[in-house]
């Protein structure tokens, strides 16, 4: 198989999917560049036989330099796990724009040149893998989530049309949609700065519905860990054909059925039975 003679590079391997990505990727065998903006944050990851790098997806220079590394010793990357990302949480009124355009840099743009530079390579070697770790929350909207969901809302987008781009040259896309995972996801989108009236109440109660449902909701039994991500990326990159979109946890594929089914009133009022609504 093409891939085992070059790396797979995940971006964001510093916590959570990336760490159990890279750790079960370079276990069973396979070359991995694990990253992440401070290599010394991923260190542990060079014990277990990783090459690890400092890569900043919101800075061009870091970027560049570590593709031109890694083709310089390789040739070529063999799969991108395009994983790097995080949740801006609260009222759309109440974001600054430079942490919604940050929000941006990192989970969308970041993803789409980290693609661009990676895919010379690939279309000189005839193959390659692009797995992007979209969301379910690509599928629908939770209140308080609107920036993070719009750009995986992004990354839906992007995916289905690279796919379409790139299969001719031997290129594979796949976007992996996780559901509720437990990490430090949670921690981050329920970190919300202090919004002013009206939305104090409903910023505070976004936090803390994000915190339950991660840690003790009903949901929480329709979750998984880190891995189970890392193991539909493993597929990804090995299976000859893989899928165009695979849901990860019950959580996920129950969600985007539900959401499928109801029409805009009645998922608003199914979500405002765990998230108030700012003026009622």
């Amino acid at each position: 198989m093409a891939v085992r003679s070059r790396p797979v590079l995940i971006t964001g391997c510093s916590t959570g999917i990336g760490r159990a990505t890279a750790l079960r990727l370079v276990r069973s065998g396979l070359t991995v560049v694990a990253t992440a903006r401070r290599e010394d944050a991923i260190a542990d990851l060079r014990d277990e036989g990783c090459t690890t790098l400092a890569l900043d997806v919101t800075d061009e220079d870091s970027m560049q330099a570590a593709i031109a590394r890694i083709e310089a010793e390789h040739g070529a990357v063999g799969a991108l796990v395009n994983n790097a990302g995080y949740s801006l949480s609260g009222a759309l009124e109440t974001l600054p724009m430079d942490e919604l355009r940050r929000q941006f840099e990192t989970n969308v743009l970041g993803l789409v040149r980290m693609t661009q530079l990676v895919l010379p390579g690939m279309r000189r070697a005839g193959w390659g893998r692009v797995i992007n770790i979209g969301s379910m929350g690509g599928r629908f909207t939770f209140p308080g989530g609107g920036a993070y969901h719009a750009t995986k809302y992004a990354v839906e987008a992007l995916s289905d049309a690279l796919r379409f781009e790139v299969a001719g040259f031997g290129v594979r896309v796949v976007l992996i949609e996780p559901g509720f995972i437990r990490s430090e996801f949670a921690a981050t989108a329920s970190a919300l700065p202090p919004a002013p009236a009206p939305y104090t109440a409903f910023n505070e109660g976004v936090a803390r519905t994000t915190q339950e449902t991660y840690a003790s909701g009903p949901m929480t039994v329709l979750g998984g860990d880190p891995d189970a991500v890392a193991r539909a990326v493993e597929r990804a990159i090995r299976r000859h054909s893989p899928a165009a979109r695979m849901l990860v946890t019950p959580s996920a594929g129950l969600l985007v059925g539900v959401r499928r089914m109801l029409p805009d009133r009645l998922w608003d009022a199914f979500v405002g039975t765990s998230f108030e609504r700012p003026g009622a």
